[in-house]
């Protein structure tokens, strides 16, 4: 499985490091609830405020891609055959 890191500014300024997760902001604003990103295996750090839109992009990304994999449950043909009654 792909591992998907958030990117966090240091706090000098200095670059960026891979973070343990995306904040909740982000997930939200990428139209997304915490419990799916997680089930699609998008780590969530509920300590993490900031809301970086490169952050945001990857998770959409992420979630286009996760979707395209799922693929559509097949519906339940109902039978013709007649049951015989049970005596």
């Amino acid at each position: 499985m792909h591992h998907v890191k958030a990117q966090i500014r240091k706090p000098d300024n200095t670059g960026q490091r891979n973070g343990k997760g995306f904040s909740k902001g982000e997930v939200k604003k990428a139209d997304l609830n915490t419990v799916n990103a997680r089930k699609m295996g998008l780590p969530v750090d509920s300590r993490r405020r900031t809301v970086h839109d490169k952050n945001v992009e990857v998770i959409k990304a992420y979630a286009e891609k996760e979707k395209a994999k799922v693929k559509p449950k097949p519906k339940a043909v109902p039978s013709t055959k007649k049951e015989k009654p049970k005596s």
